[in-house]
């Protein structure tokens, strides 16, 4: 087993849906090869970007299904697997690796609080069921958890678990990773506006949805901060961080169908409740992508 199998720019897919709400599998097959062409070094469908919570098991399936067979082994795949239950989240783990899956990503998603131990326990349970790696995935935002750093040290004692991604947006939490857990940790970040800190910080990736928009200036700023061009890097990542913070701040799918619009390319629709982005969140959206275009792509 490849304990980590991914580093660099890890890109997450949307999950596209047609004028009455069913996924296209067909448009989200061409949206997986664009991130794959344009040079990803690995691809997680299923996570926030592709609504996981919003899909039914059939269609998670179906979306583990055709990234396995788009990307064809060209880069490591991450399936997002979580859910409520241990059971269901077992279930989502063990078909993402009969898919041929190379790890998968797990949140703990709770209605109520969950203790520590409840935790380590839920992960345990899923890595006991499968063989290949588990990236634990900390978000509180969306799986309404925070897992401090003393429970992602004692997740990491489960063999399976061998990746933390951090989505906190706090930077000292990168920190203590590092010190705390030493340089063979694999440790990535899942907060845009910090990819430069994190990178800084020691993180093996940057799991993102920006490389549907801008993969040119994602992985040039990885290239540049393994080459040790802290100018360039520090150039690619304000060239950027405008639009890396709108997305976060309007909602990943809402905010990347509506750029993919905008690019001249096929999104697909969102599933209910979501609704798409204001005529005014729209303009905003256009002239930060003009203002990329210009200054990056001409100059």
């Amino acid at each position: 087993m490849n304990k980590v199998p991914f580093k660099g720019i890890i890109a997450y897919p949307i999950t596209p849906f047609d004028q009455v709400e069913k996924v296209d599998i067909s448009l989200f097959k061409k949206l997986v090869e664009r991130l794959v062409i344009s040079g990803s070094h690995g691809i997680a469908p299923l996570g926030s970007t592709g609504v996981l919570p919003y899909l039914t098991d059939e269609e998670k399936e179906a979306i583990t299904e055709a990234t396995i067979q788009q990307v064809a082994g060209r880069v490591p795949t991450l399936v997002g697997v979580s859910n409520l239950t241990t059971e269901k989240t077992i279930h989502h783990a063990k078909f993402a690796e009969n898919a041929g899956a190379d790890a998968v990503m797990i949140i703990p998603m709770s209605y109520w609080k969950l203790t520590d131990d409840e935790i380590v326990a839920h992960y345990d349970a899923v890595a006991t069921k499968i063989s290949i790696p588990i990236m634990a995935y900390n978000n509180p935002a969306t799986g309404g958890v925070d897992m401090s750093p003393a429970l992602l040290k004692r997740l990491l004692e489960i063999p399976n678990v061998t990746m933390i991604k951090e989505s906190t947006g706090d930077i000292q939490r990168m920190y203590y990773l590092r010190k705390e857990l030493g340089e063979d940790v694999a440790f990535y970040n899942g907060s845009n506006p910090l990819a430069l800190a994190t990178f800084a910080a020691g993180a093996h990736g940057w799991c993102t949805a920006a490389p549907n928009l801008i993969p040119e200036l994602n992985i040039g700023l990885y290239d540049a901060v393994q080459n040790n061009d802290l100018e360039s890097a520090q150039n690619l990542f304000y060239d950027q961080v405008d639009l890396l913070k709108f997305i976060v701040a309007k909602g990943l799918p809402r905010s990347i169908k509506a750029s993919l619009h905008i690019l001249g390319e096929d999104g697909g629709q969102l599933r209910s409740p979501l609704k798409p982005l204001t005529s005014e969140e729209s303009s905003e959206l256009k002239e930060i992508l003009s203002n990329i275009t210009n200054k990056v792509y001409q100059s």
